[in-house]
């Protein structure tokens, strides 16, 4: 009787197993910074959709809230779990050299994703992808002082109010570099104010609600990406000023609804900086599995300028139409 008993365990026992799912053929950890953005959502979905479609392969992601010690926590659970690659955003620029190294010890592959920590000359990575941004910021003031020249206020004096993105964060110090190197190019755009809004609506429209009844006169808002200039144009508006006339307004990122707020008239021009890495990593993780070596060089996608009308020339490329482009524009 014992014997029946044992062997009907031992078929149920492998048809269990022969009807379990086979494990994931390697393990793929994302730290993401949070989704303080419609930017940021587009991002962690286009890599998450990316991982979680492909056979065999198997995601492990964490949010870490726009908290850097969140993040150094969930770096450190991924090598404890021993998982195959590791892909990184960072929230900030500095503090990663010990959890990175930690990363490095363990040998497992690291790719960087959008936000580059400054330690990125002192750590060993198999791909870096992230947007120029301080290409990006000189778009932003650049496209301001050639559209100022296009309807003949290129002589005048205006104001300029920076609204910067979460200090600290690369993303931040290279669009703030590229934006007072662009500047020192106008000298009819004068700077009268430069806050952080930390890229998010509720923070950007606090700082121009501030602005507006601080500052006497406010010619052109550049925003450091779109949701902060959204947060704006809302201050706007409650302050009886109309966005995109009164004050110009050029945000960054090209998501969709800076796209819609062109089409109204309410924002003037959004500089491209896409989220759309998941094909990129996908890429680079079967390459690496095939032996492959990738190189260092940050790779920088394509990204264009979108405004009212299209046709401004910022030497490294011409402006387009947003209303022509519009349906394109998936986030």
């Amino acid at each position: 009787m014992k014997k029946k008993v044992l062997a009907a365990g031992l078929t149920v026992a492998m048809c269990l197993s022969m009807a379990a799912p086979a494990m994931a053929d390697i393990q793929i950890a994302f730290s993401q910074i949070g989704q303080e953005s419609d930017w940021r959502t587009a991002n962690t979905d286009s890599i998450n959709g990316t991982i979680e479609a492909h056979e065999g392969w198997e995601l492990i992601y964490d949010d870490a809230q726009q908290k850097q010690e969140n993040q150094i926590k969930a770096l450190r659970n991924f090598i404890t779990q021993g998982v195959d690659y590791i892909l990184f955003t960072g929230v900030v620029s500095t503090g990663w050299e010990e959890v990175l190294a930690e990363v490095n010890e363990a040998e497992i592959p690291l790719i960087l994703i959008d936000r580059l920590p400054d330690c990125i000359d002192d750590i060993d990575y198999v791909a870096a992808f992230g947007g120029d941004f301080v290409e990006e910021g000189r778009r932003q003031v650049a496209w301001a002082g050639e559209y100022l020249k296009s309807v003949g206020r290129g002589e005048e004096e205006v104001n300029v109010v920076i609204m910067e993105g979460t200090t600290g964060a690369s993303a931040q110090t290279g669009r703030t570099e590229g934006n007072l190197a662009a500047l020192e190019e106008y000298p009819n755009m004068k700077l009268v104010g430069q806050q952080t809004g930390n890229f998010t609506r509720a923070e950007g429209q606090a700082v121009m609600e501030s602005w507006l009844k601080s500052i006497d006169k406010i010619d052109v808002l550049i925003a450091q990406n779109d949701d902060m200039a959204l947060g704006a144009i809302d201050a706007i508006k409650a302050a009886g000023l109309e966005p995109g006339k009164d004050i110009i307004i050029v945000g960054c990122d090209s998501v969709k609804a800076a796209f819609e707020a062109i089409v109204a008239g309410e924002m003037n021009a959004t500089i491209e900086c896409t989220p759309l890495y998941g094909p990129f990593v996908e890429e680079t993780i079967e390459a690496l599995e095939n032996g492959e070596e990738m190189s260092k060089e940050v790779i920088h996608p394509e990204e264009g300028v979108y405004d009212m009308e299209g046709g401004i020339d910022l030497g490294t490329v011409t402006s387009v139409a947003a209303a022509d482009v519009i349906d394109e524009r998936i986030y």
